[in-house]
């Protein structure tokens, strides 16, 4: 082991653009060899990887948002190697942290798309079924691809666009593993707090003391107006939402809220008024009642959601018009790197050093022949239908690769979904069109969508991973290898949890909300059917999107908005209002940041201890523990009670990070 110490602090370049002939140092040396890849750091990543695999695959379909797990992985590493007193431990925490956080990118691949399987199956039966191998095929293959696909772009988005790029998650993780090499005090709030939300969710999906979302039909004059004009106000009241929503932040929180407002509160109430005694029927969508007969929930279902799968499917299409340069540039360094690989050269530096792009090459070939053999002898049966399968994956995933990447390099959110249901729409049209149709077309566009979902999730987030991996001075490469190991982990896990939350709530009853695998499979259903698809409603949303981007705003945000429901919205805005109150009380720049560092670990432990008992909570169900009591939930008192409830969880919450003060 070479005798170089760790800096304490980031450099002052870190975060901001280099001068000319300017070089980043990061905080081990490029010269130096420090503990990265051993037992330790390999075993706490791949239980990580499990650990949250099955906590945000259980968050994902409940709310349909899935946290980011590098936060809280990064904060337990530091805890841990803290605890055993582990000298150096830096370059292995970002190993645990890096092989644990595929569990978010896998499970949002996994959970958007493949419980559409099981809501259809409700309808459909036997013919639309999958087994534990294809649900776990499907989301390692597509990890597996996405590693693959971003590898090459990997100098590009990371070294030379250097303090161009904010990377708002990649910074808040290396903070933590920063002030973790001088000391793991941070896990202290991070499990308080986990402990706190763990039990606060644990109370309500276990034991049903108070519901889990407040309405306005909790009062008589909110019952009638959601009768008669179809405007309804709803909430969720679980800490795991309240996290999320403040490390969103209320900028993002307030755009994603504007789509939701619009369509519950201006779109539905507008369809009930024009149409109010009309049977209402848009291509690809059947009815018999009235949309005056309709509640507000239905009428959002039935119509208003469509228009945010078009607003989603243009905000992609937008996205990689923005982003083309950003595919040529990178794709040309590649090509560079690639055709000069063999001579070795000056970038061969420790922290410069990738996969060799040979094995990428060949790697990429050999997954992509996996995936065609998949398809063909797994889930279509037939050899031309497989080939087509093959052909549009591969061209999608790689073409939105480095839309992923740009979106997590600017905001930390990542456009999954919306990309997603775009590869759907175009995979339903295309084998419909070659003569795959019905349930066997219906179930190879959702294994299709779930490989292309599961690519660009983990495209995004490993560029998370490796631009922690280049502030901090880790290997590359030793990222890169083991980042398999955690994809093959986390598909086994989320393959898991998705069969037992089938088993045990069913997708189809509404317990879970799995709003993306619900659009989803709204999405295909009908073109598969041959009744065509509600094209008027996703060219309204497509026009809005073009508009909102007009006006300046993030057009995916706004319609993400506008198709997940109400109630999942409205939290992400209150959690977004606490983190700005927290981070604006004081006069003291130093004190409102160490406030605002303070609220991140504690929405961290919302997030991670609200998701987890929600994990334990649906396990107990499935062995028949059932204590919550429905004559309850649907007394308004219940929701009284709940808000009463909700109100001292954000009092607790700013109250924790009052505590702190600024260093």
């Amino acid at each position: 082991m070479d005798h170089y110490e760790i800096k304490e602090q980031l450099p002052e370049n870190a975060f901001r653009e280099l001068k000319d002939g300017e070089e980043y140092e990061p905080l081990m040396s490029p010269q130096g060899n420090y503990p990265e890849v051993n037992t330790w750091s390999v075993t706490w990543g791949v239980l990580m990887a499990m650990l949250f695999s099955a906590a945000a695959a259980y968050l994902g379909l409940k709310v349909g948002q899935v946290f980011e797990a590098a936060i809280p992985i990064a904060i337990i590493a530091v805890g841990v190697s803290t605890a055993a007193k582990r000298n150096k431990a830096l370059g292995e925490n970002v190993i645990i942290q890096s092989i644990g956080a595929c569990s978010g990118a896998v499970v949002a691949g996994a959970i958007f798309t493949l419980p559409a399987i099981y809501i259809l199956q409700a309808k459909y039966g036997a013919e639309m079924s999958a087994s534990f191998i294809q649900v776990f095929m499907a989301s390692a293959l597509g990890g597996v691809l996405g590693i693959l696909f971003l590898i090459p772009f990997r100098k590009y988005f990371v070294k030379d666009m250097h303090g161009k790029y904010p990377f708002p998650e990649a910074t808040a993780t290396t903070q933590v593993l920063v002030s973790g090499s001088k000391g793991g005090s941070q896990a202290k709030p991070l499990l308080i707090a986990g402990l706190v939300g763990g039990l606060y969710d644990f109370i309500v999906s276990t034991f049903g003391w108070w519901n889990e979302q407040v309405t306005s039909r909790m009062v008589g004059f909110g019952e009638t107006i959601a009768e008669k004009a179809k405007l309804v106000f709803k909430l969720n009241t679980s800490a795991a939402v309240l996290g999320l929503g403040y490390i969103i932040g209320l900028k993002y929180a307030m755009f994603i809220c504007l789509g939701s407002v619009a369509v519950w509160w201006l779109i539905v109430p507008g369809l009930s008024l024009l149409f109010h005694d009309q049977v209402l029927a848009v291509g690809g969508v059947t009815v018999t009642q009235t949309v005056g007969e309709m509640s507000a929930e239905d009428i959002f279902f039935t119509y208003a959601r469509s228009i945010g799968i078009g607003g989603i499917a243009m905000a992609g299409i937008i996205g990689i018009v923005k982003s083309w340069g950003i595919i040529k540039s990178a794709v040309s360094l590649a090509g560079k790197e690639l055709r000069g690989s063999a001579g070795g050269g000056a970038e061969q530096v420790r922290t410069q050093r990738d996969l060799s792009f040979r094995f990428i090459a060949i790697a990429a070939l050999v997954s992509l022949a996996v995936t065609f053999v998949f398809f063909w002898l797994g889930v279509m049966h037939n050899l031309m239908f497989a080939v087509v399968g093959i052909l549009l994956v591969t061209f999608i995933a790689f073409l939105f690769t480095t839309v992923a990447a740009n979106a997590i390099a600017i905001v930390g959110s990542n456009p999954v979904s919306g990309m997603t249901l775009m590869t759907l729409i175009l995979a339903s049209v295309v084998l419909s069109a070659i003569g795959m149709k019905g349930t066997g077309g219906m179930l190879a566009a959702l294994i299709m969508g779930g490989v292309v979902c599961t690519a660009l999730s983990m495209a995004g987030a490993f560029i998370t991973d490796l631009k922690i991996g280049y502030w901090l001075g880790t290997t590359p490469r030793k990222q890169e290898s083991w980042k398999f190991l955690g994809t093959l982990v986390s598909a086994a896990t989320v393959g898991g949890v998705i069969m037992l939350l089938n088993e045990t709530y069913g997708f189809a009853s509404g317990e879970l909300a799995a709003p993306q695998a619900n659009a989803m499979a709204a999405v295909i259903e009908p073109v598969m059917n041959g009744e065509g698809a509600p094209w008027l409603l996703y060219g309204i949303g497509a026009l809005l999107a073009l508009i909102i981007n007009f006006c300046g705003m993030p057009a995916l945000a706004v319609a993400l908005g506008m198709f997940i429901p109400l109630q999942l919205n409205l939290p992400l805005l209150v959690g977004g209002g606490i983190q700005w109150y927290v981070t604006s009380r004081s006069k003291d720049k130093a004190v409102n940041d160490a406030r605002g560092e303070k609220g991140t670990l504690i929405a961290s432990g919302f997030i991670a201890g609200g998701a987890l008992m929600g994990v334990v909570s649906a396990l107990m169900r499935f062995g028949g523990i059932n204590l919550v009591d429905s004559e309850w939930m649907n007394n308004r008192l219940s929701e009284l009670l709940a808000l009463v409830a909700y109100l001292l969880l954000i009092a607790y919450f700013i109250w924790a990070t009052k505590t702190k003060k600024a260093e």
